[in-house]
């Protein structure tokens, strides 16, 4: 891996460089997918199965586009139960974690006649989309259906690309069962965005679309939002670990190849205070790169966005560590949980040798739909937050509006905005004459 002296220039120059990974940054998409999302919108369930003949390279009809139970049955089939188990081990985990981020609704009243407070709501209908092609990722299944049933979401709809035999991969319908997908529909790409956004006589309508995609995917989820809400805009996965010369070179290696690995799009950053430490990192990843299955697409990925950055001290690593804002953060320091609490920045944060990113990713509870391209800044990991919303309430007697309505008739006519004062005023007009 190349390695470079931390500095004002060299982290400018890495966070311009890994910003050409966001989806902003492929407009030339934007038309093939405007033109997908018109078809979806106004042509409805034709243009689906045209498009699924198109890309997918197989037939679906309107009695065959919805997943049917007797396929669910053939996947539990064809799953290793070891698989099953396994699946089932980590839903108790995801459901525990996130069912400690419910909120309830709250009011307070005064003994002035007032009453305030929040209504907290499920949404009615999510869209989950779930990627197929290269790669099948069921805990993907389990880290975006959980959360939406933990809200109370009344119902989830599930799309996802059906295989040349016009079947979806087994392994992703036994996640979506056991999560608690409602219904599952086999239509990808961008065009399952769509039916999701508006609506087609097989596909309903929902109010929020989560899940990752390709480029198309993320594009469309773009160009719908407003019609629908989004999650977010998921760009290429990253890791950052933040380590000292304590750190096990051969456990950091690992980890940071465990991402290098998703695509030749992904990011793979060592922040270190010692040279002699980002030697041995290097070394052990040319190891492993070496014997590692999909050593073509790691070796782009670390060409491209591999880093290991070599720091004065720990509080200068940090400040570099809060500038990138990664997805995921490592910290295999000395004093890890002291370094935790000087993070401002990051998607998930792994403290310890022995809590590796892909724990994460399958089994230990928290979401893995995590904040790329920087936006750690500003977003959240994927919660039961995302499921809900929530309403203001307001209540006031007559007696506690009449304390205040000439303030706020004050209020009002100060912004020129007479209508909004005179609905105040007209409820004491009479006591005015």
């Amino acid at each position: 891996m190349r390695t470079v002296a931390l500095t004002k220039e060299s982290t400018k120059d890495i966070l311009e460089n890994l910003l050409k990974r966001s989806p902003n940054n492929y407009g030339k998409f934007e038309s093939a997918v405007d033109e997908i999302l018109h078809k979806v919108k106004t042509e409805g369930d034709s243009a689906l199965f045209a498009y699924t003949k198109e890309f997918d390279k197989t037939e679906i009809t309107a009695d065959t586009i919805k997943v049917t139970e007797e396929e669910i049955k053939e996947a539990y089939e064809a799953v290793d139960p070891v698989l099953i188990d396994v699946i089932r081990k980590a839903l108790v985990n995801i459901r525990s974690y996130h069912e400690k981020q419910r909120q309830n609704s709250w009011f307070t009243s005064e003994t002035n006649g007032t009453m305030l407070g929040q209504k907290v709501t499920a949404l009615e209908r999510v869209g989950v989309y779930v990627p197929g092609g290269k790669a099948v990722y069921p805990s993907s299944v389990l880290m975006n259906i959980v959360p939406a049933k933990v809200a109370g979401v009344d119902q989830i709809v599930m799309t996802t690309p059906p295989g040349k035999d016009g079947k979806v991969n087994p392994s992703t319908l036994v996640a979506a069962k056991e999560a608690g997908a409602d219904e599952i529909y086999k239509v990808g790409g961008a065009q399952a965005i769509g039916a999701l956004a508006y609506g087609t006589e097989s596909i309903p309508k929902v109010d929020k679309i989560v899940g990752p995609g390709n480029i198309f995917v993320a594009l469309a989820k773009k160009a719908v939002y407003g019609y629908v809400s989004i999650d977010s805009i998921a760009g290429p996965s990253e890791i950052l670990v933040l380590a000292d010369e304590t750190a096990n070179p051969r456990y950091v290696a690992a980890d940071l190849l465990s991402q290098a690995e998703h695509d030749e799009l992904a990011s793979a950053i060592l922040i270190t205070t010692s040279k002699e430490f980002a030697a041995k990192v290097s070394e052990e990843v040319d190891g492993f790169v070496k014997v590692l299955s999909r050593k073509e697409i790691i070796q782009k990925s670390l060409d491209n966005f591999g880093y290991i950055l070599i720091a004065e001290d720990m509080d200068e690593a940090i400040d570099a560590a809060n500038a990138i804002a990664s997805e995921h953060m490592e910290i295999v320091t000395a004093n890890p949980f002291e370094v935790m609490m000087k993070v401002r920045n990051a998607g998930a944060i792994f403290i310890g040798e022995n809590s590796s990113e892909p724990l994460g990713d399958y089994f230990a509870g928290p979401n893995h739909v995590l904040p790329t391209n920087g936006t750690a800044k500003f977003f959240s990991a994927l919660s039961v937050d995302d499921f809900v919303k929530k309403s203001s309430i307001v209540y006031y007697s007559r007696e506690a509006l009449r304390k205040i309505h000439k303030d706020i008739e004050q209020f009002a006519t100060s912004e020129q905005l007479t209508a909004h004062a005179n609905s105040i005023a007209v409820r004491f007009e009479d006591e005015e004459q």
